[in-house]
């Protein structure tokens, strides 16, 4: 049997749940998770469902039919087949700690998705992504070059058919045209010491100031650098014991386990943008072990 993730962002009313639940029943549909939040600050409904049919609906008639309920409630709706994977475009600069985990995970299976390839305005990983069978892209950034650039990058992104965009450790600004253009499907990492620590070495900086946690954040790209609606964060506990080498090496580990969960939660349409934050729904109970890998 199909299995199908039915997501809808609208206005809290009632009758919603019976609604969707009345069509799935009559389109042959077997509800096999559920999640939803009914936010009383901003009076929406969020709702992330997936099913099955038992009777072997296509997602296009599926779609065809619910649309008459998607007008009549004023729904964001939206439904995808669990099979199809998301095409994602993977962009890097020096540091490859996140490229390297994400590679692992995409090998093993553990992130189910298409890699269409690598940007990198460096060539430090070339040979390691060409080593994977996965499509590189050099695109050299200077202070003259941005527009054209990053018209390249447009460019990579409309011929792959890109769908997700994901800064693992990439370290040149997006312009805002490009981060209003594809608003909710640029996916960044960076550690949490901002806006304390800016700037070269935030590590030597934490460490000088003795500071107890290191944490990492993963979100939206928006216009308002490292400012977009929060997907996922983790931190890490040290001591005084624990040098300024031992605060970069535990960085970068929370920073690939952030960014692994949050294009995982993206990936799976658990994730909806409210206004600047998010309502991310938990992981179907067995569908990503690898969440606590580490």
């Amino acid at each position: 049997m199909t299995s199908f993730v039915l997501t809808v962002d609208c206005t809290s009313r009632r009758g919603i749940v019976a609604a969707i639940s009345a069509f799935l029943a009559e389109s042959g549909c077997n509800i096999t998770d559920s999640n939803q939040f009914d936010d009383q600050l901003t009076g929406k409904f969020f709702t992330r469902i997936t099913f099955r049919s038992e009777t072997g609906s296509t997602l296009e008639a599926l779609r065809e039919g619910f649309a008459a309920i998607g007008a009549e409630f004023e729904m964001d709706w939206a439904i995808h087949d669990s099979a199809q994977r998301m095409k994602v475009l993977l962009m890097v600069s020096s540091f490859g700690h996140c490229l390297n985990d994400l590679l692992y995970r995409w090998r093993i299976g553990a992130l189910p998705i298409d890699i269409v390839g690598v940007v990198s305005n460096h060539l430090t990983y070339q040979k390691v992504v060409v080593n994977h069978d996965i499509p590189f892209y050099h695109i050299k950034v200077t202070k003259q070059n941005k527009a054209e650039a990053e018209a390249q990058l447009i460019s990579v992104v409309e011929e792959t058919g890109t769908e997700l965009v994901v800064l693992a450790r990439y370290m040149q600004i997006l312009s805002d045209s490009l981060c209003q253009k594809m608003s909710g499907r640029i996916i960044n990492i960076h550690h949490s010491f901002l806006p304390s620590f800016k700037g070269a070495n935030p590590y030597k900086q934490a460490f000088e100031r003795g500071v107890k946690l290191i944490g990492a954040t993963s979100h939206y790209v928006t216009a308002d650098l490292d400012e977009g609606p929060i997907i996922e964060q983790d931190t890490v506990r040290i001591t005084h014991s624990q040098s300024a080498e031992d605060y970069v090496s535990l960085g970068r580990d929370v920073e690939a386990q952030v960014l692994a969960r949050a294009i995982h939660a993206h990936i799976h349409h658990r994730v909806f943008i409210s206004g600047n934050k998010t309502v991310v729904f938990p992981a179907s109970p067995g569908s990503y072990a690898s969440e606590r890998m580490g």
